[in-house]
Formats: C-alpha cells, sequence, structure tokens
C-alpha cells in the first residue's frame, strides 16, 4: 500500500472519463490517499476527482473543428500547464486527447513531472514523425492493442500493451430472446443494427445512408427489425430529418443502448472506430462502412498508411470483417454485404473475435494503476530523451 498519491489526470471524451475513473478505482486499492486533479467527465468525477473545466470543451473532431477551437483549447492548456507546475503530482497520466495532451506531457515532463500516456495515438498508422515528440512527452506510454508496441520499441519509448478495458467487461449475450424481450424487439425474425457513430458529425454523413439500406433490406423480406441507437440527443437531431422519411420501417430507436443493440442483432452495420471492437467481442457478425467531407477524406486518404480500418481486421492482420470506405459504401453494396452475414457467412468471423478478446483481456486498468505506482519510485525523467 501506498500512504499517499497525487495525481495528474487528463481525459477528452466519454471514453477516456470512463477509462479513467477504472485506473482511478484501481489506484484506490493499493492507496490509502489519493488525490486526482486536472480534467474529467462525470465518471472520474463520481471517483473522487474535481474537473477544472467541462470535459466536453476538449471534445474534438475532424480537421476543421480542432482548427476553429484552437485559442480556446490553447487557453484551457495553458492554465492547466500553469496550475500543475505551482504545485505537481506526483505523475501525470494523459488519456487519448493526443494533440491536447502531449503537449501538455511534454511541458510538465520538461520541469521534471513523471508523465504517462495511456491510449496510444494512432501513430503506426499516421503522421510517424510525431514519435520524436512523444519520446520527449512521456516516461511511459500504455497501449491498447499488442501490435502498438513494436514502433515505439524501435524508437526507444518505453511502451507497454495492458490490454483493452472493453475485452474485459464485454462478453456474448446468453439470453438474445430475453434481450430483445426487454429492448421491445420482436424475440422471432433477423434484426439489423445500425450504428451510424457517436458524434452528430459522424450520423450526418452515414445515418441517412444506413437507414436507406435497412429499408431496401426490409422490403427484400431480409430483416424484421431495425435496432438504432444513437448517442445523444445531438445525433438524434441529426438524423431526423432521414428518419422522418422511414415510413413504415420496423424502426426501434434507443438512446445510448448501443452495446445491448448489436447483442440483440444478427448483424450490425456499423462505422469504423470502437464499435467494431464491441461488436467483435460481442460475437456479432458485422459490416463495416466509413464516409466523412470530401476534404477530409481528401486528407485522410493521402495520410494513412494501414491496410484496414476495422479494429478486428488490424487485430487479427487479415480481412476477418468486410470494410467500405467513402465512395465504396452505398445502399447496394451494403445491402449485399449485410445479406451475406444474414445467410450465415457470419460464423466464420466467431473464431476470429474470440481469439481477438482472448488477446485483449488483461485487466487493463489494474496493469496502469501498478505501472503508475511503479513509475513514482523512478527518478524523474527531465533531462534522459529532451
Amino acid at each position: 500500500m501506498v500512504r499517499r498519491l497525487r495525481l495528474g489526470i487528463v481525459a477528452g471524451e466519454a471514453s477516456g472519463d470512463l477509462l479513467g475513473s477504472r485506473v482511478m478505482r484501481a489506484l484506490q486499492d493499493h492507496c490509502e490517499e489519493l488525490e486526482v486533479r486536472g480534467i474529467g467527465g462525470p465518471e472520474m468525477q463520481s471517483a473522487g476527482m474535481s474537473s477544472h473545466v467541462d470535459m466536453d470543451r476538449l471534445s474534438v473532431m475532424g480537421f476543421i473543428d480542432p482548427l476553429r477551437r484552437l485559442p480556446e483549447l490553447w487557453r484551457i492548456r495553458r492554465a492547466l500547464r500553469d496550475y500543475f507546475l505551482a504545485d505537481p503530482p506526483d505523475v501525470f497520466l494523459g488519456i487519448d486527447a493526443p494533440d491536447f495532451n502531449l503537449a501538455l506531457e511534454r511541458a510538465l515532463r520538461r520541469e521534471g513531472v513523471r508523465t504517462a500516456h495511456l491510449v496510444s495515438p494512432s501513430v503506426w498508422a499516421w503522421r510517424r514523425g510525431r514519435l520524436p515528440g512523444i519520446a520527449r512527452a512521456v516516461d511511459r506510454m500504455y497501449c491498447l492493442f499488442p501490435f502498438e508496441t513494436a514502433i515505439y520499441q524501435r524508437h526507444a519509448i518505453p511502451a507497454q500493451f495492458v490490454g483493452h478495458p472493453l475485452a474485459d467487461e464485454l462478453a456474448p449475450s446468453q439470453d438474445i430472446a430475453a434481450l430483445r424481450a426487454r429492448l421491445g424487439v420482436p424475440v422471432e425474425g433477423r434484426a439489423l443494427a445500425l450504428l451510424p457513430g457517436s458524434r452528430a458529425a459522424e450520423v450526418r454523413h452515414l445515418g441517412q445512408l444506413f437507414l436507406q439500406v435497412a429499408d431496401r433490406l426490409w422490403r427484400e423480406g431480409c430483416v424484421d427489425a431495425v435496432l438504432l441507437p444513437l448517442a445523444n440527443a445531438e445525433c438524434e437531431k441529426a438524423l431526423q430529418p432521414a428518419m422522418s422519411t422511414c415510413g413504415d420501417l420496423p424502426l426501434t430507436v434507443l438512446r445510448d443502448n448501443g452495446r445491448e443493440a448489436m447483442a440483440a442483432a444478427d448483424v450490425v452495420l456499423t462505422a469504423a472506430g470502437t464499435a467494431t471492437l464491441e461488436a467483435a467481442l460481442l460475437q456479432r457478425p458485422m459490416v463495416v462502412a466509413y464516409r466523412t467531407s470530401g476534404f477530409n477524406w481528401f486528407l485522410l486518404s493521402r495520410l494513412v498508411d494501414t491496410e484496414y480500418v476495422a479494429l478486428p481486421n488490424l487485430l487479427a492482420g487479415r480481412a476477418v470483417v468486410p470494410e467500405y470506405l467513402q465512395d465504396k459504401a452505398t445502399v447496394a453494396t451494403l445491402c449485399t454485404a449485410v445479406e451475406v452475414q444474414l445467410a450465415g457467412s457470419g460464423a466464420v468471423q466467431y473464431a476470429a473475435f474470440e481469439s481477438i478478446r482472448q488477446s485483449l483481456r488483461r485487466d487493463c486498468a489494474q496493469q496502469v494503476a501498478s505501472g503508475l505506482l511503479q513509475l513514482t519510485q523512478s527518478s524523474p525523467g527531465r533531462d534522459d530523451r529532451l
């Protein structure tokens, strides 16, 4: 047991907030007194921290939104840097939000604060030029996926695979009938879950397309029910015009119930992102699509250096699930792909999904908590890689 630990921490969105709260609770098992300061959401606050600003102020995506918000983000980061330097924590943990956190970590580490980062930036896929900056920013990088550590090892950056928190908590549903009954979906028949994204911008790009796919599949007799979980009121507002044209499509709209919708479905049609990993851990066959604005796609298609975008494919190192990007994500192509999965081809995905789940189960929060405690016992690294 450690008598007292003073932790600085910053999370920029809901997933980081949840992960941060789990790390905090794991640390509480090893600390008589845990003091946590920084930025977090309701989960971290319920675990005992007081957030300096609303976490939502850090939640930005794409290329344009961050540029518009730069002055505000700079002000927040500068104020937080000054606060931590005036009263340094024993260790600082940045959770995801790399463009915000890495610069903050670099400034703190320069002054002798031990720093760690949880959730590796996608340097294996794009912007590898960030690696020298990461080397100056962190004493330890905690990676959620096993393939991420290799690139850090090549650049002499201490990195550790800690597993993925979703693999610790998600398992295939054993009673789909009961789950469907609870969601108000017919127990019999084939159900399709639509997950067009967790942000309004994502939903605007994919939501109407997904509904058109569902409508055609229903009219052709391929599906009997459609589940549409939406993360928040903003996403629902973004998709309302498209939903109003659905007519008599047997559509069940759910609020923030994505995992249950996936578990209750026969096939999942999802945006690329964390939902693809959730579907794999729940053992649900899926089809993956990605669309963004023409400008974003122009930049991404030239910057990203990876064969796949769906996490199950990246983890398996092969095309386990079908993925359709930008112009290839059409009503016709997605309908055909979903029909193939409904016909039973999704069964070939199950073995790969179980292998992925086993490889990612590492008790992530405890691994990070133990690593942070070890880091506080080491000498501050202010000079070794600056």
